[in-house]
C-alpha cells in the first residue's frame, strides 16, 4: 500500500534554515550545520567517479568536453564509497521523517550509491530512467551509446510516509499514469550556462528534469536541499515553483554562476503553481512536456479561435477555465459540451501579437527532441 504524505505539514522554524543561500565548502561539513529533521526533499547529483582514461575526440578530431575536473576524481572505489556513506548519512540526519531523497547518476556510480543508501535505511521507491532524446554519440564505436542516466527516489524507510503528487503527474502526462522512463532532452541552448563561450559546468542538468521531480514530490513552501548545487538548476526550478532551496557548492565559479541564474529566475504566480488534486503513430507529446521545457509558461492565457473561452495554464500542465480544470482536451470538451475535443487545435495562445494553435508549439518541441 502506498504511504502518501498529506499536504498538511508540521510547523518548523524555517528561520533557523539558510534558505535561498549556497553554503560554500565541502557538502558534508555544510550539511552538518543544518538542524536535524528540517528538510523536506533532497536532490543530489554527486560526482560520478567516471574513471575516464585519456581524452575523447570526435571523428573530425575535435575535443569532446567531459568531466575531467578534480571534484570527480577519487583514488579508489573504497574512497568513493566512504565519501558516499558520509554524505548520505548527513542527508538522512537532516531529512524529515516523511522526507524524500533523489539521487542521479550513471552506471559508473549509481549502483554503489544505491547499495549504500539501502545500508543506511533508506527505502527505494522507484528507479527512474532519464532517457536523453539527444545523447552524445559513442565516437570510439566500442560500446553502445550511453543514452540514459538513472535516478533513485527513496523514502526514509520501508514504512515511512512520503509525498507523491500522483494527480499532477498524470495531468502532466495528458491523463496517463506517469511511467518510470522519462524522455527529456539534455541541457542545451540558452539554458546552458557558459563562461567565455565554454560550458560553465560539464554536467548541467536540464530544468525539465528538476521540474518534474519537484512537482511530483514537493509542495509549495517546502525546503529542498541540493548538496551538489553546481550551476543551480535545483534552486532555479524551486524558485519558479514556489519552493524554498538550500545549496552546497565548493567551487566559487559555480556558486557565482548559480546565484546570477537564480536572481534572473522569475517565480510563477501562485494560481499557476496550484496543481490538480487527486480525483500512436508519431512520437506522443504530452502538453505538460511543453510546460516542463519552458516553451509554454505556467500562467499563460489560452483561448479558442473564436475567443469564446479562455483558460490559464498551470504548473502541472493542467488548465483552468472558470470552474473547469483538467487537461487541454478535457476542459475544451467540457466547455463545448462536446463528446471529445482535440486540445492541440482547439486552444491557441498569443505569440508576437498573433494567435497560434498549441499544435504549432508542439511541432517546435518535436523538432528539438529529434535533433
Amino acid at each position: 500500500m502506498t504511504k502518501l504524505r498529506t499536504p498538511a505539514r508540521p510547523a518548523i522554524s524555517k528561520a533557523a534554515l539558510p534558505t535561498g543561500q549556497i553554503l560554500p565548502g565541502d557538502c558534508i561539513e555544510a550539511m552538518r550545520t543544518l538542524p536535524a529533521s528540517s528538510i523536506d526533499l533532497i536532490f543530489a547529483d554527486p560526482p560520478y567517479n567516471l574513471q575516464l582514461g585519456g581524452d575523447l575526440n570526435r571523428p573530425d578530431g575535435s575535443h569532446v568536453d567531459a568531466v575531467t575536473d578534480d571534484w570527480d576524481r577519487f583514488d579508489s572505489f573504497a574512497t568513493y564509497d566512504t565519501f558516499t556513506r558520509e554524505w548520505l548519512a548527513e542527508a538522512r540526519r537532516v531529512l524529515k521523517p516523511d522526507g524524500g531523497l533523489w539521487v542521479i547518476g550513471s552506471y559508473h556510480n549509481i549502483f554503489r550509491v544505491g547499495a549504500t543508501l539501502q545500508d543506511l535505511g533508506f527505502w527505494i521507491l522507484n528507479d527512474i530512467v532519464w532517457r536523453k532524446s539527444n545523447p552524445m554519440p559513442n565516437f570510439r564505436g566500442t560500446r553502445f551509446t550511453n543514452a540514459h542516466e538513472t535516478l533513485i527516489w527513496a523514502s526514509m524507510g520501508e514504512k515511512a510516509k512520503y509525498h507523491f503528487n500522483y494527480r499532477a503527474m498524470k495531468t502532466l502526462n495528458d491523463e496517463l499514469q506517469m511511467r518510470s522512463d522519462w524522455l527529456i532532452p539534455i541541457c542545451s541552448g540558452q539554458e546552458r550556462l557558459k563562461d567565455g563561450g565554454q560550458k560553465l559546468h560539464p554536467t548541467q542538468k536540464p530544468e525539465g528534469l528538476l521540474y518534474r521531480v519537484l512537482l511530483a514530490t514537493t509542495e509549495p513552501g517546502d525546503v529542498v536541499l541540493d548538496p551538489f548545487f553546481g550551476t543551480g538548476t535545483t534552486g532555479a526550478v524551486a524558485k519558479r515553483l514556489g519552493r524554498q532551496w538550500i545549496g552546497c557548492e565548493r567551487e566559487p565559479a559555480y556558486r557565482d554562476g548559480a546565484l546570477r541564474r537564480i536572481e534572473d529566475t522569475l517565480p510563477l504566480d501562485e494560481s499557476a503553481i496550484t496543481t490538480m488534486q487527486s480525483r500512436k503513430d508519431a512520437p506522443r507529446v504530452a502538453f505538460g512536456s511543453l510546460v516542463e521545457a519552458g516553451l509554454i509558461a505556467p500562467g499563460t492565457q489560452l483561448f479558442d479561435k473564436q475567443r469564446r473561452w479562455s483558460a490559464t495554464v498551470r504548473a502541472d500542465g493542467s488548465i483552468q477555465s472558470g470552474r473547469e480544470t483538467g487537461s487541454i482536451h478535457g476542459v475544451g470538451k467540457a466547455l463545448q459540451g462536446a463528446p471529445s475535443c482535440n486540445g492541440w487545435t482547439f486552444w491557441h495562445l498569443s505569440r508576437e501579437g498573433a494567435p497560434q494553435p498549441l499544435d504549432a508549439v508542439r511541432q517546435v518541441y518535436l523538432l528539438g527532441i529529434e535533433d
